[in-house]
């Protein structure tokens, strides 16, 4: 045996290397930290703030460090990840009983936002059914031997789909009567072809081998190879015209020369599916571009059966580009339906060069050479039937073949993301209007509007049960869903200034006009909080009116139930100072009133922020 390459010089030994760099932070993770570090800043800020008023009146430090300690804890958004992490496990639930099997949380949230994806052509949007056509046989031979020669060179018990195929074909099984096949060389990446060594009942012995036509012909280049080369080269470009991939077929003679025998086509037939799948991805803004390992006008015509277009790139260009032609290289990339003749390092640097330009990208793959590129991705999918390195690269495992799942899994991680985003402009918001409310009493009035178990209680009774809304209804959108912190972050500050507002027209109420003594202050502020709060997440669960989506029954029982909880810590004074049915009812009142206040001011940020809208009064999901 002849040793030309070692370790990550090998064929999979690229793979592997290409497989360890393949990292990529998620738009999650990003998401998060931006979250968090704006409510930081906007926290530190207001803490610094109040102790140097408190240092300027001589107030106590101790109390007012204290109290900034607390309202520096209670600004920091720990319970996010936790619930957006329960929201998307909660997600995956449902998926798996689509068939698909999430292996990476935050792929759902990729999934959401995946406008282009790589497809697989054999298993993916064909059928892996192979059958043979007519076969182009070389003058002077007979096809009986063809057939032979090349079920031969072909293994039944490794369920291999062109191997079965040529089995099938075989025109009689007596043909084979009398033969031993000693020795089996299966197909592998880089031979590209099978070889089988076969011992008649005489005892002579011979060599028969499959695969790349010109990996099969160059075998004969001492037999007769020469003279057949153009008969055959034409043979591949017909069947390749008609869709049907060629399997060379060679025999080697008593002298160890090879013999060239001929073509056999095989067809892969498009799933009965995949055309109104690809109609249904495009519909939800996917671009669905066919990746492959077959020839450039095999490609092309499959294309054109599943309506993808014909704009197929070869791939085997991608080695040959010049440094000042990769921008144009990535153009091409981007604007290309499909791509053929296709190596695994090829895929690779299909995602990275797409992703460069902006896209949230998904691929397919089922084998070990397509891990690298599984990795990469932003969202790897391992189809059915996929090796196990593919299935431990990619974020989503589905159990049934074709691309419908895929759709579906779409359609629900977009739900998924709409119970996200909905989450984070609450959890924004309702910080914002804590923080500037506590840290605006304490400069400009002196005075501590909520004490700090007052705070504890709302982070537990109002985080604990959002935990609901990963149950919560929402509809998919027929675009992809990603991150807009402009738009989170502008809602949220909004909705947090009117809460702000809110919180002290209470404030001044019951102060000033009532006289309630500061303990019943207190407890009014701190009902008003509690409640306001949770009133927040039916207004930024729709991008329309409150009404325009119905909230699930465990996000309204969840509310419900924590909000008679606080209810009845006010009116009976447990942990605070108590204020009665009375005043309990008054601040619910006050909270419903500036509820609808606050959702038509949502309304208006919105028209505000998409100018090109053309109503936000009509329900988008």
């Amino acid at each position: 045996a002849l040793v030309y390459a070692t370790g990550s010089d090998t064929y999979f030994g690229k793979a592997a290397s290409l497989l360890e760099i393949a990292q990529s932070t998620s738009h999650f993770q990003k998401a998060v930290l931006k979250i968090g570090d704006y409510l930081i800043v906007l926290a530190l800020t207001l803490v610094i703030l109040i102790l140097a008023v408190a240092l300027f009146r001589g107030d106590d430090m101790l109390t007012t460090l204290q109290f900034a300690l607390v309202l520096t804890v209670a600004a920091v958004p720990v319970a996010m990840p936790a619930v957006l992490s329960v929201t998307m496990a909660v997600g995956a639930r449902q998926l798996a009983k689509n068939e698909a099997v999430v292996s990476r949380l935050a792929s759902i949230e990729e999934m959401a936002g995946m406008d282009i994806l790589c497809s697989d052509k054999t298993g993916t949007l064909t059928q892996n059914k192979l059958t043979l056509g007519d076969p182009f046989v070389v003058p002077g031979i007979d096809s009986r031997q063809l057939f032979l020669s090349a079920a031969l060179a072909s293994r039944a018990e490794d369920n291999d789909p062109i191997d079965l195929a040529v089995l099938g074909g075989l025109p009689s099984q007596d043909l084979q009567a009398g033969l031993q096949v000693t020795h089996f060389q299966p197909f592998d990446p880089v031979s590209k072809r099978t070889e089988a060594t076969v011992t008649a009942s005489d005892g002579s012995s011979f060599k028969v081998s499959k695969g790349a036509p010109q990996v099969v012909m160059a075998l004969a280049e001492s037999g007769n190879a020469a003279q057949v080369q153009t008969a055959v080269d034409q043979a591949v470009q017909d069947f390749a015209a008609r869709g049907f991939r060629s399997l060379g077929v060679a025999r080697s003679g008593d002298n160890g020369h090879w013999q060239f025998l001929g073509i056999l086509p095989l067809y892969d037939p498009p799933r009965e599916d995949s055309q109104a799948t690809l109609n249904a991805a495009r519909e939800l803004g996917v671009d669905v571009k066919m990746v492959t390992g077959d020839q450039l006008a095999i490609a092309k015509e499959i294309a054109r059966q599943l309506d993808l277009g014909t704009n197929i790139l070869d791939a085997s260009l991608f080695g040959d580009t010049k440094h000042h032609e990769a921008g144009q290289l990535a153009e091409r990339i981007e604007d290309a339906d499909g791509f053929a003749q296709v190596y695994p390092e090829h895929k690779y640097h299909i995602v990275d060069t797409l992703q460069q330009h902006g896209h949230i990208i998904g691929m397919t793959g089922d084998g070990v050479n397509d891990a690298p590129a599984l990795k990469k991705a932003d969202v790897g999918v391992a189809v059915s039937g996929a090796t196990d390195a593919a299935r431990s690269a990619a974020d989503i495992v589905l159990l049934t073949p074709g691309l419908s799942v895929i759709v579906d899994a779409i359609k629900e991680s977009r739900r998924i993301f709409q119970r996200m985003n909905s989450y984070a402009m609450y959890r924004i918001a309702e910080t914002i209007r804590v923080l500037l409310f506590m840290s605006l009493s304490i400069m400009v009035f002196n005075f501590y509007p909520v004490t700090t178990v007052m705070i504890v209680l709302l982070a537990l009774l109002n985080d604990g049960a959002i935990l609901s809304i990963a149950y919560d209804n929402a509809q998919y959108s027929q675009t992809p869903e990603t991150w807009d912190m402009r738009r989170v972050l502008s809602i949220a500050t909004v909705l947090g200034i009117m809460g702000l507002i809110a919180s002290f027209g209470l404030f001044y109420l019951a102060e000033r006009v009532f006289k309630l003594n500061q303990d019943t202050v207190q407890t009014l502020m701190y009902l008003k909080l509690s409640l306001a709060g949770h009133l927040t997440i039916f207004i930024t669960r729709t991008r329309g009116p409150f009404w325009s989506s119905r909230p699930a029954n465990v996000l309204i029982g969840a509310v419900l139930g924590t909000q008679t909880v606080a209810t009845l810590f006010a009116v009976f004074g447990i942990f605070m100072a108590p204020i009665g049915w009375k005043w309990a009812l008054v601040v619910w009142g006050y909270a419903l009133v500036w509820f609808l206040i606050n959702d038509r001011v949502k309304l208006l940020a919105y028209r505000i922020l998409d100018k090109d809208a053309p109503s936000l009064l009509v329900h988008a999901a």
